[in-house]
């Protein structure tokens, strides 16, 4: 038997997750934070660093800065985990709920990880389509996971790539209507949308996923967090690797929980870029610019081809952004994050420039 036969046939058929890692003046493609942390936090987290026993493994619970995320959250310390970034936690929650013969439902296009994830534990994915203004379709997400007895119902709140919030209510009816749990994941929550921490308190079978890595600027530490009711994230936990958070990352996470006006202030100043840059793309003939709650934009060209637009952003302005053309549905688009005031006045003077 050839050795490549031992894969599962679910994981071969599957593509990876990639991204190819291209240098750019402008940065424009991952969602990341255009601003570093203070360099006075970055200086107090290398020295808490600095003064850990690094021949020791870290904190097998870390139990001061689960309060602190407590505090943060309003939700009891035994129903928060923690991980090497949220996708990490995603990867734990599939493990723990769904297998062969189970199915997944999720809105179409989403992060396309849930697919991915779902597929290697052998269970099925069912994506919903949103609709032609890509909102989300809650009738008909709510209808799948009944038809399919789904354990597992997922919901990006605000959804990447699309920038689009969950209507107000939404998972209070997609618990009323469905017996799975809904697993929200909130990895752009802080720029807009409403939290399903209320619904939480609510119902056992509301799962959360958050993240440091966008509204904190720490993607380049991988910190994620997870609520769950206590007894659910005991399970979910069984599925994490012990001591899977290195001794600095939770150095950071616990100064940037210090510091919350941090945060404050960085989205802050990406939400009133965001909100003046928008209407300036909006005017630009030939494209539609789809509302966001996000920190993102995505773009659809009505006749240039988007693949030329990415490569032209590029090659003559350095600046790159996510071309999502080869999502379907997505055919026209392009995703471009929020960057800095000047980033996005560049985005905007090339853009006018490529489609005059």
């Amino acid at each position: 038997m050839p050795s490549l036969d031992l894969i599962k046939a679910s994981v071969r058929a599957q593509p990876p997750y990639t991204l190819a890692a291209l240098d750019a003046a402008r940065k424009l493609n991952q969602n990341e934070s255009p601003y570093d942390l203070p360099e006075s936090l970055k200086r107090e987290i290398a020295e808490r660093a600095v003064a850990a026993k690094w021949p020791r493994y870290p904190e097998f619970v870390p139990q001061s800065l689960l309060q602190k995320l407590s505090d943060l959250y309003q939700w009891p310390a035994d129903g928060i985990l923690v991980g090497n970034g949220s996708n990490e936690l995603i990867q734990a929650t599939l493990a723990v709920t769904v297998g062969p013969g189970d199915h997944v439902v999720a809105p179409a296009p989403t992060f396309s990880l849930y697919r991915l994830l779902t597929r290697v534990n052998g269970a099925e994915y069912l994506p919903v389509p949103l609709n032609g203004r890509f909102e989300y379709d809650v009738d008909a997400l709510a209808a799948a996971a009944r038809e399919r007895n789904a354990p597992v119902l997922i919901v990006n709140n605000p959804n990447n790539p699309t920038g689009t919030a969950l209507p107000s209510g939404a998972v209070a009816k997609l618990l009323a209507e469905t017996a799975g749990f809904v697993v929200c994941d909130e990895a752009y929550q802080d720029f807009g949308g409403e939290s399903a921490i209320p619904d939480l308190r609510q119902s056992d079978r509301v799962i959360i996923l958050r993240t440091f890595s966008k509204a904190l600027g720490m993607a380049g530490l991988r910190f994620g967090v997870l609520l769950a009711h206590p007894e659910i994230a005991r399970e979910i936990a069984k599925a994490k690797l012990p001591y899977n958070v290195n001794l600095f990352t939770l150095a950071a996470a616990d100064v940037a929980l210090d510091h919350m006006e941090v945060r404050r202030e960085l989205v802050g100043r990406i939400v009133a870029t965001r909100d003046r840059v928008g209407p300036l793309l909006a005017a630009i003939p030939g494209i539609t610019v789809y509302p966001t709650a996000a920190n993102f934009f995505l773009v659809q060209f009505e006749r240039a081809d988007p693949k030329v637009v990415f490569q032209r952003l590029y090659a003559e302005d350095g600046i790159l952004v996510r071309d999502v053309s080869g999502v379907p549905g997505l055919e026209h688009c392009l995703r471009i994050s929020v960057g800095t005031d000047d980033d996005m006045d560049a985005v905007v003077t090339a853009l006018r420039r490529i489609l005059a």
